[in-house]
């Protein structure tokens, strides 16, 4: 079963290669979307346009608002939705149609929804709204995706460091399932993929074990420090995995969980000191607001 943390570290990630996931789900995503004009996340306009959820005291709901360009003549711009859904529920499809017509009323521009599932295969994959009384009827479909749609194989075998992300998704719903020793074995397949493709620089190798090693959670100090050894053997460097060693996520989350403000400020301090990410994304993996990230930031020696 995944952790709170485990969703924020997955949005983290689908932001991070957000231009690799739409040529993941779209194949005619470089024809259609202008990816060098960027993106732009709405997280708070998402948030306004549908507060429910959170002053209900709702499910847990992961969900992304993304501005992107088109290649056309104008400034036209369309918004790609995307809900990381896990647990079942009934009234998914109504809340979907809540979304769009929130959205279009809103911004009036074109949306394109797409559902990424994250369960098990027995998990509940539902992809239309439908409502009719007396001649009068409304159908609302939109893309819908579960992360065990392909197999191990075809992910190694494609192109996109996205599938990566998907199969360390599939990886870790083995935890608590399986013995660890026998999950570090999955996690480190996910990363020899990566290094040995040799199509991805150290930044991006960096971010994405940093992530690895963060989402498939193990306790075992040893097997982690193993999984260090093995990676290096397979970059040959010495010191692969400084940023990962110096962020003690689980430290961090023991603390978080009893309240530790302490342990909050440390675990911002590393991140500001090991990674290049904004206020608001280490907000969002340390479960802070950005005025905390900002007040730790401006105490600091940085």
């Amino acid at each position: 079963m995944f952790r709170r943390k485990d969703d924020m570290l997955l949005k983290s990630a689908f932001e991070e290669f957000f231009p690799d996931l739409l040529r993941f789900y779209y194949p005619s995503a470089d024809k259609v979307f202008d990816i060098k004009k960027g993106f732009e996340f709405l997280d708070k306009e998402l948030a306004e346009l549908f507060p429910e959820p959170q002053k209900q005291g709702g499910g847990r709901f992961v969900d992304m608002l993304v501005k992107t360009y088109l290649k056309t003549g104008k400034e036209e711009w369309i918004l790609v939705h995307i809900e990381i859904q896990r647990a079942n529920d009934k009234n998914f499809a109504h809340r979907m149609l809540q979304y769009w017509y929130r959205i279009y009323d809103r911004y009036r521009v074109d949306i394109t929804a797409l559902v990424v599932f994250t369960g098990s295969k027995q998990q509940k994959r539902p992809f239309r709204f439908r409502k009719s009384f007396m001649g009068t009827e409304i159908i609302y479909e939109y893309n819908i995706y579960h992360i065990l749609d392909h197999t191990e194989q075809e992910l190694l075998a494609m192109d996109n460091p996205f599938a990566l992300i998907v199969l360390a998704a599939q990886k870790a719903l083995l935890m608590n399932k399986i013995p660890e020793e026998e999950l570090a074995r999955h996690r480190l397949t996910v990363a020899r993929a990566l290094i040995q493709s040799k199509k991805y620089n150290h930044e991006q190798i960096t971010r994405f074990l940093f992530f690895l090693k963060n989402f498939i959670h193990i306790e075992s100090s040893g097997i982690n420090r193993n999984f260090d050894k093995q990676l290096n053997k397979l970059t040959g460097k010495k010191e692969t995995m400084g940023i990962i060693e110096t962020i003690k996520q689980i430290t961090f989350e023991e603390g978080m969980e009893k309240g530790l403000e302490k342990s909050k400020e440390q675990f911002v301090k590393n991140l500001l000191s090991n990674t290049d990410f904004s206020i608001a994304k280490i907000a969002l993996l340390a479960n802070v607001t950005e005025a905390f990230v900002k007040k730790v930031k401006a105490g600091s020696k940085l």
